[in-house]
């Protein structure tokens, strides 16, 4: 890449941006708010409560398990073939489509409704792998961070922008011509969609990936040839692996708390009607401190920033565990809003620059493999403690034993060494 074409350079920077802009709609809209609360009161109505969320629960994991398998392979693929923009526009299609089809569905059809949000599930996340694969084919190395900052920050003025959207619609929807709740709801799906299909196509249209290393007969065989020798490869990098260490131990602290933090609020005695308002807050707040977590690690480096965030994610759960009044839970809201884009992109960025420019698909593809397993050992953690002792409070301190050992871990990662390793291969 012509770094000293800063105009092109930042167009190929911002239209890759807006690709998470595009996701963190279905992220924020469907995923965390809207869908669980609507498959059990409208599609899945007639189902006793604990039936509903056992099929919700697998038809989750079985969503993040085929998207786990798929990421290393199509990861691989699309370096050998050059087929990552292709493949990305495969899955944010499929998950576009799936999307848009929740619209339609009847009360009482819940089989269908599950069907489809699987499998936007695996368009969602399979086409994270691609996109972050090519980050280092829209920037140049010195920006990795504030490039990396910049999306997630996109991403969080996006989704946020669109889910107060929905909100409103749901509490005003003769505000937007809508007959009741359940109208509001369906149509956000729809709008989901439609924000998704068209922050996508910028990308599609204007980043141009590196030449395929393969003709496209013997691209397959060759990715996954490439596949097994990346095995091989990243026992080599022993930085890129105590990297992936560290980020599975503290990723799956921040995913924990991301997925439990409105049910330990509820199991300590707090009301529910302002929970929905504390995701918002995060949304709005993770906009500017991600976008200045960006320039922060410009500055000092990726692994001081993520060391700075995980300290961070340490005081909060410890005032989580004391805190009593429910204007408390809305400040750990801003304080984990200041720090878990930041985190996100720090990761991302310093990944980036410990593995192969050339092999960063199947490499990213590793790395979202461990997104996914991730908040796997958190909760299982914190259920043990609340079980073993009776005390949600304790059960939360249970979190600082994955940033501790992560932050550790991570304190050890040499990043000038992994790059100089990267480049040798």
């Amino acid at each position: 890449m012509d770094s000293s074409d800063s105009t092109s350079l930042r167009s190929r920077e911002w239209v890759w941006a807006l690709y998470d802009v595009a996701t963190s709609s279905f992220a924020t809209t469907v995923m965390a708010a809207f869908f669980p609360v609507f498959f059990k009161q409208f599609w899945a109505r007639e189902l006793p409560v604990t039936e509903s969320t056992f099929w919700l629960g697998a038809v989750s994991s079985v969503g993040a398990l085929v998207a786990l398998v798929l990421a290393p392979v199509l990861g691989a693929l699309s370096d050998a073939g050059g087929w990552k923009k292709p493949l990305l526009a495969l899955c944010a299609f499929l998950g576009v489509a799936m999307t848009a089809g929740l619209f339609w569905i009847e009360t009482g059809a819940w089989e269908l409704a599950l069907l489809l949000y699987g499998l936007g599930l695996v368009g969602f996340s399979t086409g994270m792998v691609f996109y972050d694969a090519l980050l280092p084919t829209v920037t140049v190395p010195s920006r990795f961070e504030h490039v990396s900052a910049f999306g997630v920050g996109m991403g969080y003025l996006g989704g946020g922008a669109l889910f107060a959207v929905n909100i409103l619609m749901t509490q005003k929807p003769e505000w937007f011509g809508l007959p009741d709740v359940t109208a509001a709801v369906r149509m956000s799906f729809l709008m989901v969609a439609v924000w998704w299909f068209v922050f996508t196509l910028p990308l599609l249209l204007v980043v141009r990936e590196p030449s395929a290393r393969r003709a496209s007969g013997s691209a397959v065989r060759a990715g996954l040839a490439q596949l097994r020798d990346t095995f091989k490869h990243v026992r080599r990098l022993k930085v890129v692996m105590l990297f992936l260490g560290a980020y599975w131990l503290y990723i799956d602290g921040v995913d924990t708390i991301v997925h439990m933090a409105v049910d330990y609020a509820l199991a300590i005695g707090f009301d529910a009607s302002g929970l929905m308002l504390a995701l918002l807050i995060t949304q709005v707040v993770g906009v500017p401190s991600t976008l200045a977590y960006g320039r922060l690690g410009q500055r000092f480096g990726a692994k001081a920033s993520i060391l700075v965030g995980l300290v961070t994610y340490a005081l909060l759960v410890v005032w989580g565990s004391v805190m009593s009044r429910q204007w408390e839970f809305f400040g750990i809201a801003v304080g984990i809003g200041l720090v878990q884009g930041g985190v996100q992109a720090m990761s991302r960025a310093l990944y980036a620059r410990i593995i192969p420019k050339e092999k960063s698909g199947e490499f990213f593809g590793f790395f979202n493999l461990l997104s996914k397993f991730a908040a796997v050992l958190g909760p299982v953690l914190v259920g043990v403690v609340s079980y073993a002792t009776g005390e949600p409070r304790l059960s939360i301190l249970a979190l600082l034993v994955l940033f501790g050992l992560g932050g550790a871990l991570l304190w050890y990662v040499d990043v000038a060494e992994g790059e100089r390793c990267a480049s040798e291969l």
